[in-house]
């Protein structure tokens, strides 16, 4: 690593007419004869939480075996191939908090709030729906998040499309809109769920990329700059130009890689808010693109830079709302040779037991289990002080439901990629017998490792063994 004698400091932003930009970290941000450890070359920890409701088919996702992952992944986990060095698969763990109450049926579809606290939410379709405690997302932006521009950052990738306070057997939509919740501030004495408010999840990547960049201080100029065609990067070219000129020539092509990144996700998003009024009959907001494909690695390549550019360490994404009837034409290649399926996400989970529709629902898993591989190849191909992105983070992907046909709770697939500062060691199936491990046990371990100290969190009965 080249080490400049004079540094600029790593918050480092450039400015123009209506645009803020941060930069990624630069050799040049490392002062001369100076210890890694206490420089902005010093790795910062990241925290990424990915949720696709209706659990995945039985008997195509897991190992066969615990201890080290196999030389070939199961069906559905071939996509994490690349990364299979910094994966651990988790069998057995019981999802209780998104289970339904005591004597009802059908609710445990509206509880996705659960999955990052482990508590089952209050049922009420009123304003004082609560999960019971702030989700461990935002925990750990409380810990980690609080001196970037965002402390944490929220996304989905499927329009809730809904007026309704009240989605189905009593509970509020905001539990399958949500998964990130923050605490409310209480007087009230003895409440045994602390009052909680949803974080909305942000489905237009137009929006994301103004509130990670900024393109105009208005709406009527950002829609003036989208009709020029006229990039942020235009407005900081004189900036740009400055920096460039002292920096080092690695610093100078990290720098390029950078803002080409960010000149490629202007057109994408400029082509989907085109394609969006240019085809009224569609019920799009603009800068939404049509196919879920585009839309999801779109929002990927933004959750890699703005991990990049250390603009914020924790995101959420949101795949899909229980219930989803989406059909997913994903792409032809190497893992979908003959593209998409006709099975829509909420009916192929029923799949009845039968091994012809538990293939095509595992084929549509396994689709999605790629998007997880996706984000996660592109953090490892992203350089961060001494190591990558992937090195430096955590993402926690996982469901609700094990063998949905059936609505069973327990066995629900959980999978974690990332080197999380060298807390996490890679490589590896962990199983933990049936109905035993309660999903409050990850939790609870996963803010260990991020050094928040809790006696529990959730329903949790201790920590998970071996992690």
């Amino acid at each position: 690593m080249f080490i400049a004698k004079r540094h600029i400091p790593r918050r480092t932003f450039l400015r123009g007419a209506g645009a803020t930009l941060a930069l990624p970290f630069l050799d040049a941000m490392v002062p001369a004869s100076t210890l890694l450890a206490q420089t902005a070359a010093r790795p910062k920890s990241r925290f990424v939480a990915m949720f696709y409701p209706h659990g995945m088919a039985p008997g195509h996702w897991e190992p066969a075996s615990e201890g080290a992952l196999p030389d070939k992944l199961p069906y559905i986990m071939e996509s994490l191939q690349n990364v299979k060095a910094q994966t651990v698969v988790l069998t057995g763990l019981w999802s209780k908090s998104a289970e339904a109450p005591e004597g009802t049926t059908g609710s445990d579809h509206w509880v996705a709030a659960a999955f990052l606290t482990g508590i089952k939410p209050k049922k009420t379709a009123g304003s004082d729906a609560t999960v019971g405690s702030a989700t461990v997302d935002q925990l750990i932006a409380r810990k980690i998040g609080q001196d970037t521009l965002l402390p944490s950052l929220q996304l989905s990738v499927e329009d809730p499309n809904s007026s309704s306070s009240n989605c189905g057997e009593g509970y509020s939509c905001s539990y399958t809109n949500s998964i990130s919740w923050v605490d409310l501030p209480s007087t009230e004495a003895g409440v045994q769920l602390k009052p909680t408010s949803p974080l909305p999840m942000e489905l237009n990547p137009q929006v994301v990329f103004e509130r990670l960049f900024g393109t105009g201080a208005t709406p009527e100029v950002r829609a003036a700059r989208m009709k020029q065609s006229r990039s942020i990067l235009d407005s900081l070219r004189a900036e740009l130009d400055s920096l460039r000129r002292n920096l080092g020539a690695s610093d100078r092509r990290t720098l390029t890689q950078y803002t080409d990144e960010i000149r490629e996700i202007e057109r994408r998003i400029e082509i989907a808010a085109k394609a969006s009024t240019d085809v009224p009959d569609l019920d799009l907001p603009p800068g939404v693109p049509e196919q879920f494909d585009d839309h999801v690695r779109l929002h990927s390549d933004l959750i890699a830079l703005a991990l990049r550019a250390d603009i914020t360490r924790v995101v959420t994404l949101l795949g899909a709302r229980d219930l989803t009837s989406r059909i997913y034409p994903f792409p032809k290649g190497s893992l979908f040779p003959e593209g998409g399926t006709s099975v829509s996400f909420h009916g192929g989970s029923h799949h009845q037991e039968d091994p012809v529709q538990i293939s095509a629902y595992a084929r549509l898993n396994r689709y999605h289990v790629s998007t997880l591989a996706y984000l996660a190849e592109k953090l490892r191909a992203t350089p961060d002080g001494d190591g990558t992105l992937l090195d430096h983070s955590l993402i926690l992907y996982g469901s609700n439901m094990g063998n949905s046909n059936q609505h069973q709770h327990f066995d629900v697939p959980h999978v974690l990629v990332g080197g999380a500062n060298g807390r996490l060691r890679g490589g590896r199936h962990i199983a933990y017998p049936r109905k035993s491990v309660p999903t409050g046990n990850l939790l609870l371990s996963l803010l260990d490792i991020y050094g928040i100290q809790q006696e529990s969190q959730g329903d949790s009965t201790g920590r998970l063994e071996n992690l």
